[in-house]
């Protein structure tokens, strides 16, 4: 009967979004970079963002940090800045994570940050400035909660050592939520997107493959919602599934588009536009004894690598407790920023170009101008079918471009003698 249901409503669904007039994906699909932060009282512990679940910690305990939580040092200014060096064109902030803790003056719940001896909205700083910066911002926004009853934590898969002991209401919830939505929608400005967490909390064990889950999210009468309050609002949902409608792009957690080597993002590849959302070192939320930072290398080839599929990258850092970003963040988001500044112009407002990616590297294009990206410096010969093929020249390196067409196959075979990149050798080639 459930999956009827379902059924039922996905159709419904989609026959009342046909007539809505979709928001415009343009500036998403241009930018290709944004900045993913994940701050809230977790931050405290030092554990990362999901240490009241794994640790476990009860809500009574847990909301000690309520007390504990003062970030004096946040400055927006600075956060916004270091995005924009690095060559960002959007942010995406946790307006609320699993913990249900709001990082904004909501009038819905008092567990939120006004309540902390720090007593400042930091959603309203953050998109003031934003706004002034040119920035986009998107609202992470958390489906579950581990605090409240009303969330249906019974048939939730994560949060069950917290001490719920009241009957929850569902209801009840869903009405929190949109309330809550409301008010992040109609009172920070325009708002670029709102990315939802958690709908796997709900889904079965061995039904993860599915869209079904143990309860109905509202989601017809929240996507409405949602555009209804700001039309161009894009929306997006981490569910590791393949988009439902109402969903405006897709996003692979960890993963380059079918990739899916940290099994979190098996999904089909959809025809939305398409984001990897990854971390510079290995937590979302700030650990203290996390210090796998990524290099600027391997940043930058994560960059590339996803834009040759055609999709943003996300990359999250997680703001010390006292809202400082971490300075081994930001040593390493300047490095890429000035990478950026000087070759940004290939990965910006690009398709994937003539070739899908390869270990090699990735090709991207603007038009008739295509540009390939070799990553693997010690490469020594590259073989290409590039329909129409009239020029190439290279970008940063040293090393004229050496090419000659294949008279048979009609293949270009680039040659080359050391002295590429270090990094990321561009060629850029004309097409008729």
């Amino acid at each position: 009967m459930r999956k009827v249901f379902y059924s039922f409503v996905i159709l419904f669904f989609a026959v009342n979004l046909s007539a809505e007039t979709k928001p415009s994906t343009q500036w998403f699909e241009e930018a290709r970079f944004g900045m993913f932060i994940h701050f809230g009282p977790y931050s405290v512990l030092g554990n990362g963002e999901w240490v009241m679940n794994t640790r476990p910690i009860t809500g009574s305990d847990y909301k000690r940090l309520q007390d504990l939580f003062n970030p004096q040092a946040f400055d927006a200014k600075e956060w916004v800045k270091i995005a924009k060096d690095a060559g960002m064109k959007y942010i995406t902030f946790t307006s609320r994570h699993h913990d249900g803790f709001s990082n904004w003056d909501t009038k819905q719940s008092d567990w939120n940050i006004m309540n902390t001896p720090y007593g400042k909205d930091l959603i309203k700083q953050l998109a003031d400035e934003c706004h002034k910066e040119g920035i986009k911002l998107v609202f992470y926004y958390s489906l579950l909660d581990w605090m409240r009853s009303d969330y249906q934590y019974e048939t939730g898969r994560t949060g069950q050592k917290v001490g719920r002991t009241e009957k929850s209401d569902w209801n009840s919830y869903i009405r929190f939520m949109k309330a809550q939505l409301t008010e992040l929608l109609t009172n920070y400005g325009p708002i670029a997107g709102i990315w939802f967490d958690g709908h796997w909390d709900q889904t079965a064990h061995e039904n993860r493959t599915s869209h079904e889950t143990a309860v109905d999210w509202h989601y017809p009468e929240i996507y409405e919602l949602i555009h209804r309050l700001q039309p161009e609002c894009l929306v997006a949902n981490n569910h590791h599934l393949p988009p439902l409608p109402g969903e405006d792009y897709q996003i692979f957690e960890r993963d380059i588009p079918g990739e899916n080597k940290s099994g979190l993002s098996g999904q089909q590849v959809s025809r939305l536009p398409l984001e990897t959302c990854e971390t510079v070192n290995d937590n979302w939320g700030f650990s203290i004894t996390d210090d796998h930072f990524k290099s600027p290398k391997e940043l930058i080839h994560l960059l590339v690598r996803t834009v040759g599929t055609e999709a943003n990258l996300l990359l999250n850092v997680g703001p010390m407790p006292n809202g400082k970003i971490q300075p081994e963040c930001v040593e390493r988001l300047q490095k890429v920023g000035e990478w950026m500044r000087n070759y940004g112009y290939t990965l910006y407002n690009t398709k994937q170009g003539f070739v899908s990616p390869q270990d090699w590297g990735v090709s991207t294009c603007i038009g008739k101008t295509h540009y390939i990206h070799i990553l693997d410096k010690d490469i020594s010969a590259l073989t290409l079918n590039i329909p129409g093929f009239q020029s190439a020249k290279g970008i940063n390196f040293e090393q004229p471009v050496v090419w000659k067409k294949d008279k048979k196959t009609g293949d270009i075979i680039f040659t080359f003698n050391g002295a590429l990149d270090e990094i990321d050798s561009i060629i850029e080639v004309k097409v008729k």
